[in-house]
Parts: structure tokens; C-alpha cells; sequence
């Protein structure tokens, strides 16, 4: 199907819809209303724009129309002008649209539990792992979205060997799934005497949200382990078992929480980390192999498995997938994150069009 039939289909769904939201049975059904209006909204966009190129294109054959007339060469000058700009007008147009047919990731407007691990280099691997939760944490601050810590495993330094938390705002994973990979950090550690630059890495993994509805776990399927807390809460962790390991029996996949007081809440926590890993496993499997898969998210955490190298000695930023670099490294850290973002969503938005007409 070519792309002006496919603009057609939408604008006639359009249509449909905009009757069936004026019919009264649908006003008065809830439910189906918001499902409609819903619909509705996420088709404006993309009819606005085709409604536009149609526009243009009829004023544009009106002109070219007058070509053909005998009118006055200064006339015709400025006709000729106009129809120039008008298929340039176009032009711009189609780009847009061609953009808005391609396939939207279903997972985008969801919420997302990252998890970092620390890589290669030892205690200062650690401390980059704080250094990356802070400049996520930073980052979803910024667009009003939530942060919650699930579960964690700091290290001897300062830093954590594993973190795990979660981001819940609308269109989370659409901006976070751009992190998932190793990322490098090469500076000078505190505990370095001689000023020797050191290489280390942390890994990113992100995945989104499942909802209760869209997986079936078995309670039989189940293993729940209580104990004590390990984290901070004060002498109350050492009097109550709060923190939750749950092992789903089938797969093998474990998930745990502690850093709740309530045994009630990390139990929800580490279910919804559960059926994150379990939906990302799924997922997985629809593509390809899941080792593969998830080898190509986070690798092995080696020094050359990089998506991104983080240098404090230039003040440089470098993203390896667009070979990009930003000279703006601490306010990058602090959370300034959307210049890379939205260069990697380009990148990603040419390789799909490219392979849309191809």
C-alpha cells in the first residue's frame, strides 16, 4: 500500500470517528468515549498535516493553471514564484508525514525500571553507577516525572555495584530506552595518588513497565522470600522482615525489594520489576534469540562495549552510535540530557524511514 493510500484510510477513519463521538449512545458510555476521543486525537496530527499538503496542492494546480494563460510576463514571474514555493511547502510536508507513518514503538508511552549495574574498574566503577543514577534521577525531575528507588547493593566506596529504580511519567521509555548500553567514564579517582587517568564502565538496562492485565503469572509459579533489610530504614529493619525476594519457578528470573519499610510495598515493587523482566523476555523472543538480545542492551560491561564515553579530562561527551560529542559534560551529569536524546531519536527516525522506502 502506498503512503497517499494509507493517508486516505486515516483520514477516513477520522471521519468516522469524529460521527460516531457526536452520537449519543457513545457520549453516554464512559469508557468508549475516552477510547474514541483517544483515537481521535492521536490521528490530528498526522490529518492536519495531509489536510495542508491537499490545500497547497490545489492552490498549487490552480497556479500552474494560469501558466498556461497569456498573461503578462510579470505576472506569470510572480506565479512561477509562488508555485516554487508551494512544492517546496510540499516537499516539507511529505517528510513530515512519511515520519508520522512509521511504526510508533508500543511500548513508548510507558513508565520504565532502569537498572545500573557497575562494569569494569572496581570500586571507581561503582561510583560511576552513582554518578548515572543521579543524572537520570536529574533528567525525570526535569520533566516532572517520578523516581523511586526498588532495590539496591552499594559498594565499599560509596557507590553502588546495583541499582535498580523506577521512572513513572508519560513517555518515559520513548526517551530512556536511548540509555540502554554500557557506558565508559575515564577521569581520575579520587583514590589515584599519581593523577593516572582510569577507564571504567557501568552498565544500563531499561524496560518497560508491564501492566498486572498483560501477563498471566501463576501464584503456584511463585517463590516469595521475606527477610531483613539490608539498607538504610534505621533499627526498624532490624526488628521486621520488610525486604522481598520473589523467584518466578518457570524462567528463573528473580526479583527483590528492600527499600521500603513495608513488606506490603517492596513485595509490589519487586512484582513489578518481575513482570518488567518478564515482558521484556517475551519481547525478546518475538524478535530474536534473548541472549543475543540482551547482549546487544548491556553486553558484558567491558571497556570496549561502549555506547558512550564520558572524559573529564577534555570536558567531552561522546555517543558512539552517532559519533557525536558535547562539550558540556557536567551539565550533562546534572541531568541536561535531550541534546543526545533527541540526536538519537533523529538517527532513529532516518534508519527507519530509509527502510520504509526501501
Amino acid at each position: 500500500m502506498g503512503m497517499f493510500e494509507k493517508l486516505e484510510l486515516i483520514q477516513k477513519r477520522y471521519d468516522e470517528l469524529s460521527q460516531l463521538l457526536a452520537r449519543v449512545e457513545i457520549a453516554t458510555d464512559r469508557k468508549r468515549l475516552q477510547e474514541l476521543s483517544k483515537e481521535k486525537a492521536d490521528l490530528e496530527d498526522i490529518v492536519g498535516m495531509y489536510q495542508e499538503y491537499r490545500a497547497k496542492g490545489k492552490e498549487r494546480a490552480e497556479l500552474e493553471a494560469l501558466l498556461n494563460s497569456h498573461a503578462e510576463v510579470e505576472m506569470m514571474a510572480l506565479v512561477k514564484e509562488e508555485v516554487s514555493k508551494l512544492k517546496e511547502q510540499q516537499g516539507a510536508l511529505i517528510s513530515r508525514l512519511k515520519l508520522s507513518l512509521m511504526t510508533k514503538d508500543p511500548n513508548d508511552d510507558r513508565d520504565v525500571i532502569v537498572e545500573i549495574r557497575a562494569g569494569a574498574g572496581g570500586g571507581e566503577a561503582g561510583l560511576f553507577a552513582a554518578d548515572l543514577f543521579r543524572m537520570y534521577s536529574r533528567y525525570a525531575q526535569a520533566k516532572g516525572w517520578q523516581v523511586g528507588v526498588i532495590d539496591s547493593n552499594q559498594s565499599e566506596v560509596g557507590g553502588f555495584r546495583e541499582l535498580i529504580f523506577e521512572i513513572k511519567g508519560e513517555g518515559a521509555f520513548s526517551r530512556f530506552k536511548h540509555e540502554r548500553g554500557v557506558h565508559r567514564v575515564q577521569r581520575v579517582p579520587i583514590t589515584e595518588a599519581s593523577g593516572r587517568i582510569h577507564t571504567s564502565t557501568a552498565t544500563v538496562a531499561v524496560l518497560p513497565e508491564a501492566e498486572e492485565v498483560e501477563l498471566n503469572i501463576k501464584p503456584d509459579d511463585l517463590k516469595m522470600e521475606f527477610f531483613h533489610s539490608g539498607g538504610a530504614g534505621g533499627q526498624n529493619v532490624n526488628k521486621v522482615t520488610t525486604a522481598v525476594r520473589i523467584t518466578h519457578l518457570s524462567t528463573g528470573i528473580v526479583a527483590s525489594c528492600q527499600d521500603e519499610r513495608s513488606q506490603i510495598r517492596n513485595r509490589m515493587k519487586a512484582m513489578a520489576v518481575l513482570r518488567a523482566r518478564l515482558l521484556d523476555m517475551e519481547q525478546r523472543k518475538q524478535s530474536e534469540s534473548i541472549d543475543k538480545e540482551r547482549r546487544m542492551q548491556v553486553g558484558s560491561g567491558q571497556r570496549a562495549e561502549k555506547i558512550r564515553t564520558y572524559n573529564f579530562p577534555q570536558n567531552r561527551v561522546t555517543d558512539h552510535r552517532i559519533n557525536l560529542s558535547f562539550h558540556n559534560l557536567q551539565r550533562i551529569l546534572d541531568g541536561e540530557l535531550d541534546e543526545i536524546i533527541e540526536a538519537l531519536i533523529s538517527k532513529e527516525q532516518v534508519e527507519q524511514l530509509e527502510a520504509a522506502l526501501t
